[in-house]
């Protein structure tokens, strides 16, 4: 229908722990032009020991499965604004700069012994299609301003999967079955996004707990919500409705 905005891929970044995606960190790089195109590697190890002299190879030995590899191409453009695809519009949290951000710890995770880099959820509108960490990102810069201040880019990205166990853990409730998503557009405020999915605009404050929104009144187009499971308990849709009785 006119007006209606197609489902977005995204890259939604999540806390990192040994246990899996602990919660959204609340940054999110959100596909302004949905990808052409993506890949999906998967190898196996094998270990071989070649006989001297031999004619023929011997039969390796199975060592196991290696994680499947996501590579995608992100399109960035901010050629229609003010903004900056490295650094953003303010100076901060730019398309390569959130996603440069997941190759280096998490800051939650710099005082342990193990850091860990942002776990990241790779989807397309509501489907999730892997939950990993982020192995290399390609920037290439293609638009400039007449100061230098790239404005368009496109960055290859390569995403290997959690062990199943880890992707398998959702930030809100523990199963990744659990977990919808909705890109945000234009007039959306958090109110209206629960009603549109829960039938309830009172169960807004779910939906910012579980992307960690302090601010509901600031709710940026393109970014890309994680939704719970509805509370099922009467005293649990009692705190997320907020009628309190």
């Amino acid at each position: 229908m006119p007006g209606e905005s197609l489902p977005k891929a995204y890259i939604s970044l999540l806390i990192p722990s040994s246990d899996g995606p602990k919660g959204p960190t609340g940054k999110t790089v959100t596909f302004r032009f949905n990808p052409k195109e993506y890949s999906i590697q998967k190898s196996a190890s094998w270990d071989r020991k070649p006989a001297k002299g031999a004619k023929k190879t011997s039969m390796g030995e199975f060592k196991g499965a290696e994680p499947r590899v996501l590579n995608v191409e992100v399109f960035l453009d901010a050629s229609d604004d003010k903004g900056d695809v490295k650094k953003g519009a303010k100076g901060v949290g730019g398309d390569i700069e959130t996603l440069f951000s997941c190759l280096v710890p998490h800051a939650s995770t710099m005082g342990s012994k193990h850091p860990l880099p942002p776990f990241v959820r790779f989807g397309w509108g509501s489907k999730v299609l892997l939950t990993g960490t982020v192995k290399s990102v390609n920037a290439k810069y293609t638009m400039f301003r007449p100061d230098g201040t790239p404005i368009r880019a496109t960055a290859t990205v390569a995403i290997e999967e959690l062990p199943g166990e880890l992707a398998k853990q959702n930030p809100t409730s523990g199963a990744l079955s659990a977990t919808r998503g909705v890109t945000v557009v234009e007039g959306d405020s958090l109110a209206s996004v629960a009603y549109k999915e829960y039938g309830d605009p009172g169960m807004w404050r779910l939906v910012a707990e579980a992307n960690d929104i302090d601010d509901p009144m600031r709710l940026a187009p393109g970014r890309h919500l994680l939704l719970p499971e509805r509370p099922t308990t009467g005293a649990e849709a009692a705190n997320g409705n907020g009628n309190g009785a």
